[in-house]
C-alpha cells in the first residue's frame, strides 16, 4: 500500500470518527461525553500552520517558520503530515536562484479547522456550564 492511500484511508476514517463524535459534544448536558479531538491539528505546531494558513491566502515556509518560532525539520515534519491529509497545498517554485516553498489552506483543511474551533468551542460552554 501506497504512503499516499494509507494517509488518504486515515484521513477517512478519521472524518467519520468526527461524524460520530461530534454530536455529543455539541450536547450542554453536564454528563455528556466530549468526542475526539481532530488529533492531526490538535497538535501545536499544526493547528498553528493551519490556523495561520486561515487567514492569509498564503505562506512561504519561512514565513512560517518565523511565525511559529520552530525550526526546519519540525515545521517541515508537520506541514508535510497536513500535506499527506489534504489540508494543506505546497508549490515549490524558485525566486531567482532561491528554492521558495508557500503553503495555502486546501478546503478540507479550512473545514477541519471549523469543525476543530466549533469543538473546542463547545467543550468551553460545556466546562463553563457545568
Amino acid at each position: 500500500m501506497t504512503k499516499s492511500s494509507t494517509a488518504r484511508q486515515e484521513r477517512e476514517q478519521r472524518e467519520r470518527e468526527r461524524e460520530v463524535s461530534l454530536p455529543s459534544v455539541a450536547s450542554t448536558s453536564r454528563d455528556a461525553v466530549p468526542g475526539a479531538l481532530d488529533r492531526l491539528i490538535h497538535e501545536r505546531v499544526r493547528l498553528g500552520i493551519v490556523s495561520a494558513l486561515a487567514v492569509n491566502r498564503s505562506l512561504t515556509f519561512n514565513e512560517l517558520k518565523a511565525m511559529l518560532k520552530t525550526t526546519d525539520g519540525n515545521l517541515s515534519v508537520h506541514a508535510r503530515k497536513l500535506e499527506e491529509a489534504d489540508y494543506i497545498g505546497c508549490s515549490k517554485s524558485f525566486d531567482g536562484r532561491l528554492p521558495k516553498t508557500e503553503y495555502r489552506l486546501a478546503p478540507p483543511g479550512r473545514r477541519a479547522l471549523e469543525r476543530y474551533l466549533n469543538h473546542m468551542e463547545a467543550l468551553i460552554r460545556a466546562t463553563r456550564e457545568g
